[in-house]
Formats: C-alpha cells, sequence, structure tokens
C-alpha cells in the first residue's frame, strides 16, 4: 500500500459514540462562528449563523444554548446580543481550521485534486483525523503555512492569525496589489479565478470602477485588462506588495 493510500485510513467516530461537544453539527457552529466574528471576534447573530449553516433560527437558538450549558462552555449566548467563543470554543474552532486547511492542501498537492473540489472533501473529512494522522499529514507537506487558496494554516494548538487584507472590490484605483487569498466555498467561481489568473501571488492593478456592475483589471505582466464582476471580485482579498509572506505553489 502507497504512503498516500495508508495516510486515508481515517479512524472515524461512529455518530452513536459522539458527545455533543464533540459532533460534527458542533464542530460546524463553533467554525462558523469563529469565521464570522473575524478577527475582532465580533458577535454573531443567530441569523447570520442560520443562513451561513443554512439551518432554520430557532434551530440555532436551541443549538446555542446547549453549547453554552457545555462543560467547559463553548459560547456565551445572551438573547439579542449574538453569541462568541469561549476560550474552549475557539481552541476546537481553530482546530478544526486547521485539519480543514491541512486536509486541502494534502488533496491538492499530493492526491492531485484541483483546488476547486478540495474544500467540499475537507468539509467532510476535518471532524475526524486523529492527532496522529494531522501530524504525519504536516510533515509531509513539510511543515506548510498556507492552503491552496492562500488562507494561513494555523499552528498547532495555537490560534490562527489574520492578514490585513482588502476586499478586492474596495482596493484603490491605480494601486498595485497582490492577490493573498480566495474564497474556497464556490467551486464555479474558483473555476472562473483560476481561468482568468486571478490566483495567489498575482499582481494586478485596478484601472477602474464601475461601481454598480464591474472591475476593469489589468494583471502584471499582462498587456490587456480584464473585466471581472463585482460577485466574482467578492471572492477576492488582497494586500500590499511585497506585505503577503508565504503563498502557495500551484
Amino acid at each position: 500500500m502507497s504512503e498516500e493510500r495508508a495516510f486515508l485510513k481515517i479512524q472515524v467516530v461512529s455518530p452513536k459514540s459522539q458527545s455533543l461537544a464533540t459532533s460534527e453539527s458542533v464542530d460546524d457552529y463553533l467554525k462558523a462562528i469563529l469565521e464570522l466574528g473575524g478577527a475582532e471576534e465580533s458577535r454573531v447573530t443567530t441569523n447570520a449563523l442560520a443562513e451561513r449553516l443554512r439551518v432554520r433560527t430557532p434551530s440555532v437558538t436551541g443549538m446555542l444554548k446547549r453549547l453554552a450549558a457545555e462543560r467547559p462552555a463553548l459560547v456565551v449566548h445572551e438573547k439579542h446580543r449574538g453569541v462568541r467563543l469561549t476560550g474552549a470554543g475557539k481552541q476546537r474552532a481553530w482546530e478544526l481550521v486547521r485539519h480543514h486547511r491541512l486536509l486541502e492542501l494534502f488533496l491538492h498537492d499530493v492526491l492531485k485534486y484541483s483546488w476547486d473540489e478540495v474544500h467540499e472533501e475537507a468539509e467532510r473529512l476535518e471532524h475526524f483525523i486523529s492527532e496522529r494522522f494531522e501530524d504525519k499529514v504536516a510533515a509531509m507537506l513539510g511543515d506548510p503555512e498556507i492552503d491552496p487558496h492562500g488562507h494561513l494554516i494555523p499552528p498547532k494548538h495555537e490560534a490562527g492569525v489574520y492578514r490585513q487584507e482588502v476586499p478586492l472590490a474596495l482596493w484603490p484605483v491605480r494601486t498595485p496589489a497582490t492577490i493573498s487569498s480566495v474564497s474556497d466555498r464556490d467551486p464555479a467561481a474558483l473555476r472562473e479565478l483560476e481561468r482568468l489568473g486571478l490566483i495567489p501571488g498575482t499582481v494586478l492593478t485596478v484601472e477602474h470602477r464601475k461601481p454598480a456592475s464591474s472591475l476593469s483589471v489589468k494583471l502584471q505582466g499582462k498587456d490587456d485588462p480584464i473585466r471581472v464582476s463585482l460577485e466574482l471580485a467578492g471572492y477576492i482579498s488582497v494586500i500590499a506588495p511585497g506585505n503577503v509572506g508565504a503563498l502557495p505553489q500551484r
């Protein structure tokens, strides 16, 4: 059996044996709160969680009450004020983010999935990998810092950090920028970004902006600008050239 195939023999926890604090549903809530709260760790509304997780609002309220009642509590939930993660909740959420981004890179670099395929597979697997599996994947990949979409991989047992990124749609006109990351949530958008050459590490300049519809963007080394819809631009985060640190090799 090859090393790659051996890595895929993941021990999965039976759903019947999972406690509330280790269920897939709980993991999804904790990660969604972390992502929606962002670097400021803002309180997240019930409606925002319902939209992100595609569940009914009463179901969100019920789950948040259960998470707040865990020992140790995983969230702080106050009616009409939203929810935020506790220390224990953040620790688990960042662990999931690390699993997810390592798995995306493993699927992309080792198993040769395309970058628009890895998110969904990693979503399924992130809940179940053991620390031993995580350590072996990280070692095999050379303890990477960046996933295929440009997102930072948190260090083991540590909280992640946030780059000072700006959405492409808000970047100043005629000011060079480097694509630092792109959202991994929409496979069709990822395929279009790749087709246009809008991948992490690309240096570009917004030539002009049509506020209601699109951007005219010129990529470094290309003669002609390209049109980027505001919807597609919403998937792209940029930063000033020279400040991005490591970027994925594609």
